[in-house]
This record gives structure tokens, sequence and C-alpha cells, in this order.
């Protein structure tokens, strides 16, 4: 059968149109683009070729069976992309959509480059789950791909509305999730199943809503107010990565830091006093270039990407606005991710310690601290990436490991005069060799004065003089010199030879 002219333009403009119109204007009405809207905006004018716009064609009510897939530029950068769109069967899955999604992800893989997800679906259509579900090119293969690809091309995902069901593994597996506030949402179970299954009662934006993911779950990474600011994000995070894993990050312009950032000033002088680590790392980086990631969840410890002197760098940095800038359960696997996100990509690693350690007591080892913890260090380990470790202020315990300290083979470990290396801070120290004595001691003032000769004792002991005489550390900087002496240090280091270990891979501590 030949299709005339006349003919093909109607069928192009009733499947580009997608669904009914009550659709389109139910979707308006909460703030919501249409698929082929958020493409126009996220892509280079003009650059979009799409493939499979006739899936499911000649059926009734699903043009291109709901999904958009392609292929784009980005800032003249090429990338794959799929959208669902939600005004055909809420954006639900089909055989040929599956089989459109599995396409794009094969195409991103075999060509090296970005896969983009623009997530609005209500999952599987039940009354195609034989079609869709169990087979060889069934859903699953979705998420295969998505696993085989992962650390091979960047995958960013952004959710304008629900990834219900399965369909909640697609942003699981992407390297960043951006969430539009009040209609984004994750969730294996619906409200109504939950309520059958366990008797809870409660809704979808309590359950998985975008401020619960991005907050408390950890599987949100930047809570978006509009559309438009999910997309910007998308395009944002992926100026900071190669096409792939066997490329080098972008370079950019080189810009000074902040003239009015003093590093000095930022740090007081007692650990005991708090500072926000974000300011430090902005007055640090080319001024505007940080990109912090998961601002909301885990927030004593701090990552991003940014740049020193035009040069992409990933930045974990402990933060003692937040729980003195311990080490959780959930920071230890912010930590994890973001390190093997950048050994992946190619991205330098910059850790700035203030970190007391990793916590203690029942609550958390019941959570799992040590495996976590591990887990923690596993990735640092197994980072393969030029990689320095700036201790701003002090690195106790474990906490040292965590945030790649000497014995993990960074390119430098660098002290700030602030500086304190330590097994514990002083007063924990004397109190636990001396605590018997402490106690026997009645005098109140002679008491004091013990405890205050021992702390100086033990202060004198972890001196950062001796460290560095002893090759423990490998200089020791002034804050406003701290920016060239990175700058140097990665250039130096950009050649390096990257092996870890004879093997295929690691049993790591999940």
């Amino acid at each position: 059968m030949t299709v005339d002219g006349e003919a093909l333009e109607r069928l192009n403009k009733r499947v580009r149109g997608g669904g009914a119109e009550k659709y389109h204007a139910a979707n308006a009405a909460k703030g919501k683009l249409f698929a082929r809207e958020r493409v126009a905006l996220l892509v280079d004018e003009g650059s979009f070729v799409e493939d499979g716009l006739y899936a499911n064609a000649l059926a009734d009510g699903l043009p291109a069976d709901g999904v958009v897939t392609g292929t784009a530029t980005i800032d003249g950068r090429q990338v794959c992309l799929m959208a669902n769109d939600s005004t055909v069967k809420a954006g639900s899955w089909g055989a040929r959509t599956v089989e459109k999604i599995i396409r794009i992800i094969e195409r991103a893989y075999d060509t090296g480059v970005p896969m983009v997800y623009l997530v609005d679906s209500a999952g599987a259509r039940i009354t195609d789950q034989v079609e869709l579900f169990p087979g060889r090119r069934g859903a699953g293969k979705i998420f295969w791909n998505q696993v085989r690809a992962s650390g091979s091309i960047p995958q960013v995902c952004a959710l304008f509305g629900p990834s219900a069901a399965g369909g909640a593994y697609i942003p699981a597996f992407c390297d960043v999730v951006a969430m539009v506030d009040g209609n984004a949402s994750m969730y294996l179970g619906s409200d109504r199943m939950v309520e059958m299954v366990t008797g809870e009662k409660t809704t979808l934006e309590a359950m998985g809503g975008a401020k619960v993911h991005c907050a408390e779950s950890g599987v949100g990474h930047f809570l978006c107010k509009t559309e438009a600011e999910a997309l910007d994000v998308v395009k944002r995070y992926l100026s900071y990565l190669p096409a792939n894993w066997t490329q080098q990050p972008p370079t950019a312009e080189a810009v000074e830091a902040p003239a009015k950032a003093d590093l000095a000033a930022l740090v007081p002088a007692s650990e005991r006093q708090a500072f926000d680590m974000r300011r430090y790392v902005k007055g640090l980086l080319d001024e505007g270039s940080f990109f912090e990631i998961q601002a909301l969840w885990a927030k004593e410890l701090t990552i991003g990407f940014g740049r020193l002197n035009g040069e992409v760098v990933g930045v974990v940095g402990n933060n003692s606005m937040f729980k003195g800038g311990v080490l959780f359960v959930d920071s230890a696997d912010k930590a994890s991710r973001f390190v093997q996100l950048c050994d992946a990509f190619n991205v330098p690693l910059l850790f700035l310690s203030d970190v007391p350690g990793f916590m203690v007591g029942s609550a958390v080892e019941k959570q799992g601290i040590i495996r976590h913890g591990a887990k923690m260090i596993t990735a640092i380990s197994e980072a393969t990436v030029p990689k320095i470790c700036v201790v701003v202020r002090k690195a106790y315990g474990a906490g040292l490991y965590a945030m790649a300290g000497p014995g993990f083979e960074p390119e430098a470990t660098i002290a700030l005069p602030t500086a304190k290396i330590a097994v514990m801070g002083a007063e924990a120290a004397v109190n636990a060799v001396y605590a018997n004595k402490i106690a026997a001691i009645e005098d109140e003032a002679e008491r004091a004065a013990f405890v205050a000769a021992k702390r100086a004792e033990y202060e004198q002991d972890i001196d950062i003089v001796r460290l560095a005489s002893e090759l423990v550390i490998d200089t020791i900087v002034e804050p406003h010199e701290l920016r060239a002496e990175l700058v140097r240090r990665f250039t130096a280091a950009r050649s390096k030879e990257r092996h870890f270990s004879r093997r295929r891979h690691g049993v790591t501590p999940v």
C-alpha cells in the first residue's frame, strides 16, 4: 500500500500531536509541558532526529506508542534521548514503547554518547503485559542496557511526573535525577496498592514525591521548581562530563576564584565552631563553577563538580554546619557513588577534609555503619583518577581514610596550617586514656590543669610540622596559596597511569 503526500502529512500531524486535547489541557493545568516541547527546550534548535515516529501508527489513540526517541545535540554535543508522552495512556509502556527505549539506549552505548531520559510514565500497560514484560526484548532489557551503559556513557534523568513500579528503575540506574517538585514521583507500588498489601494509608507525594526522594531517600539529586529548571540541570550536568569513558571532561575558559574570597577567614580557629564548606568550595574554585549534587540529602557531606583554572574536578568536602561533619550511613553512600561517577568519567577528585570520623552508637551500628563506611573506603581505594586530599581543619580516625588520606595513594596530602590528623581529637583522647585518673582528682582546679597539660602533650604529638617532617603529609600551604598549588598538582597528574588491581572486580560491601 502506498501513502500519498497528503495522507502522510495528516498522519505526521496526528502522530506528532500526541493524545487527546483534554490530556494536553490537564497537563498544562499542572504546569507540565508536552513531551515534544520538553525535547525542543532541551536540544539545539533543528538538531533532533526522531526514530520510531510511526510506532503503533495503525492503532487507535497510541501515537508513537507514547514515547519520543531520537538523537540531537545539546550545546553542540551529540546525545540520545527518550521522552515519555503522558498524553498517551498516561505515558504507559506498551511493547513498542519498550522496544523504542531499548533501541535508543543501545544506540547511545554503541556510538558512545550520553543518554538523556525525560520521564513521565504511569508504568506498564497491564493489557500488554505478555508482549512487554517477560521476553528477551521485554522491559527487563531496558535495565540490562542501562547497567551495561553505566560508567561507559553519562546517563541523566529529568523526572516530570510519575515513574511507577518497574519504571521507577529507569531513574534509579541514571547517574543523577532532577525532579520537578509537586509533579514528579517515584514509587514501586501506588498508594492504593500499598494500602491493600500493608494496610498503610499514604499518598504518592508523601511516599515517593520529589521532596522525599531528594531530601530523605537520596534517589533524587536535584529538586527543581519548574520543568525548565530541570532541563537546565540536564544541560549543566552534561557540560562537566565527556561523551563517554574514553574521553576527557571538556575544558572551559579559565576563570579566577571570587576576588572577595578569604579562605583563611572562613575557617574558625576552634574546631568546635562550625563553618560552611560550600562557601569554602566556592571561594576556591573558578567563580560560578560549583555545581552541587544532592544538596538536600546527607548534608554533612558536600559533593559536586567545579572547575580549577577551567579544568573539571569533583569535590568531596565535610560540612560541619550539619551534624558536625560526621560521616553517617547516607553520607558514606553519597560519597561512594559520586567518587565512582568521577572515576568512571575521568574527573579528578579533590577532597576537603574537616571530619571528626564516622558516627558511633547503637542506632548507626544497626543501620550498618561499618558496611557503609567500608563501601566508601572501597570507592576511594578503587578510584584511579588523580586525587588530592586537603586537610582543611581535621581528619580524625577512619575519616582520614574515607577522605583519601596518605594510605590511599593520593597525588598529594596537603595540610593547611589549621590541620590536625589523629586517631581522635585531643579531648576524646585524653578522656579515653586518663578517664580513671581524671575522675580520681577531687580538686577542680587541679583536675583542669591535669587535663590541659595532657591535651597539650597530645597536640604536640600530632603537630602538623612533625607529620610533614615524617613525610605523612606532602606540604603545608597557606589558604591563599591553596588554589595555585592545586592547579599545579592536578596539571602534573594528568598523565597518570591508571590501574588498581589484577582482577575482574572486587566484592563491594554494599
